[in-house]
């Protein structure tokens, strides 16, 4: 063993104290450090010949890397749609790495059995029926490329043809329709070779998100041949919702594939005052949802569920001798793209075990009084206006007058120290969006997020 390696491996308990120590030095300071600090990284080092150790790289990391990192984790990084870590998340993370379990085979099958187990606790969660199975993978992305995946071999079957055994060209022409989808779903389309162009835009209802279920259906009825519709529950820029038992009713006459790209706007089931968005959810054929959002598990975690595994495991079965069996119920690793599989579920399994349906509630609940609290502060800014309603914990909003692409960024700039908020377009208007998903924001947050907009507005 080479000499260092033995000598950390002496000491690792004592190194592994020092890590904590940063760890907790860190996340004690979340608060006060600029949420996206303006120093630049550092440039590259080169790789030395002697690392000297774990205590060495430590000191490195500590010097040149840490400041310079956000303050992602914290209570004001409503950019993108980002929770935190819930602190039993991020034990149950650290004791992922601890045990880096190989969690995709019944030949070593504890780790897939606790995935299957919290699998089953999501869909609890959800109000997902047991007709769903699901698996973890990486973030909503890969999440809508494998449920875009069971759907391209939905149509297959329905045309007579085996897309995963005879490539995507015997599909021909394929059509996917759908309101406002995610950009990721033109990414999956991309990459499962059925092209960006398949995607068609159905019109939305006046001043929403929302695809108007009238134009879809008129849309559906000049398709030729079967084809695939991607529902949205909670869209991007203002958490819109789909109607999906509307929906679900055209997939009876028109014979389509629904997939529901509910990333975050699935956790509106644990609220009863916004369960009935999601009515309907367990009527899809395939369903993406995004843990690292609004159930505050680490960077990355997501789920999938569909109603037909046996499609899935058509596209993403493994042959080889050191691989287990399809057979009724697959192992992982005949699941989702990823032969390598972290074991994802246990941060998961963590925080639902420690906080129950009721904590994971309140995190919601609280998110969303934040984002119509932030809402009305803005109402009340001279230089802002709100572009549409904060339907759940999204604030979308621009500048006043001369709201180019070039000021709103110069306002998000100028914010970042306080407070992260990343840039969109809505209706034709750029615009920056807030999204409300830590479990560690409060109504402070949200006054002092205020207070910095107020002056940043200014300045611009």
């Amino acid at each position: 063993m080479h000499h260092e390696l033995a000598a950390d491996l002496g000491q690792l308990p004592a190194l592994l104290e020092e890590t904590r120590q940063q760890a907790v030095a860190f996340l004690a300071g979340l608060d006060e450090r600029p949420v996206v600090p303006r120093a630049q990284p550092p440039g590259p080092a080169p790789l030395a010949e002697e690392g000297g150790g774990l205590r060495a790289a430590l000191a490195e990391f500590v010097d040149r890397w840490q400041p310079r990192f956000s303050a992602s984790a914290g209570p004001r990084y409503f950019g993108f749609v980002t929770g935190g870590a819930t602190p039993a998340a991020l034990a149950g993370d650290w004791l992922t790495a601890a045990a880096d379990q190989n969690s995709n085979s019944a030949l070593d099958p504890a780790g897939q059995e606790l995935e299957r187990e919290t699998i089953g606790r999501l869909r609890g969660l959800f109000g997902l029926s047991a007709a769903h199975s699901g698996t973890f993978v990486s973030g909503a992305t890969m999440s809508n490329t494998v449920g875009l995946a069971i759907a391209r071999e939905w149509l297959g079957e329905r045309l007579g043809v085996d897309v995963a055994e005879d490539g995507v060209g015997a599909l021909g022409r394929v059509r996917v329709l759908s309101g406002s989808a995610h950009s990721s779903v033109a990414k999956a389309l991309s990459v499962l070779g059925l092209g960006r162009a398949a995607l068609t835009t159905v019109s939305a209802l006046p001043g929403r998100e929302a695809v108007d279920v009238a134009a879809l259906e008129r849309a559906l009825a000049e398709a030729d041949g079967p084809c695939v519709v991607v529902a949205n529950a909670g869209t991007v820029n203002t958490v819109d919702f789909d109607d999906l038992r509307a929906i679900a009713e055209l997939r009876d006459r028109y014979g389509f594939w629904l997939h529901v790209d509910a990333a975050f706007g699935a956790f509106a089931a644990l609220v009863p005052e916004h369960a009935e968005l999601v009515a309907g959810l367990d009527l899809a054929d395939s369903v993406c949802v995004d843990l690292h959002k609004w159930l505050n598990v680490p960077y990355d975690s997501a789920v999938q569920f569909t109603r037909r595994p046996d499609l899935q495991a058509r596209v993403f079965q493994n042959a080889a001798a050191y691989l287990g069996p399809l057979g009724e119920d697959p192992d992982l690793v005949h699941l989702t793209p990823e032969n390598s599989h972290r074991l994802r579920a246990l941060a998961a399994w963590f925080t639902l075990r420690a906080y129950g349906r009721a904590g994971h509630r309140e995190i919601v609940e609280r998110c969303v009084t934040g984002a119509r609290a932030l809402g009305e502060a803005v109402e009340g800014i001279e230089g802002l206006r709100l572009l549409a309603p904060v339907r759940l914990n999204v604030v979308c909003f621009t500048l006043t007058t001369d709201p180019t692409a070039e000021r709103l960024a110069a306002l998000a700039a100028e914010l970042a120290g306080e407070a992260f908020v990343t840039p969109t377009r809505y209706a034709g208007v750029p615009a920056l969006r807030a999204a409300f998903s830590s479990w560690r924001t409060t109504e402070s947050d949200v006054r002092r997020t205020a207070t910095a907009l107020a002056q940043a507005v200014q300045t611009v």
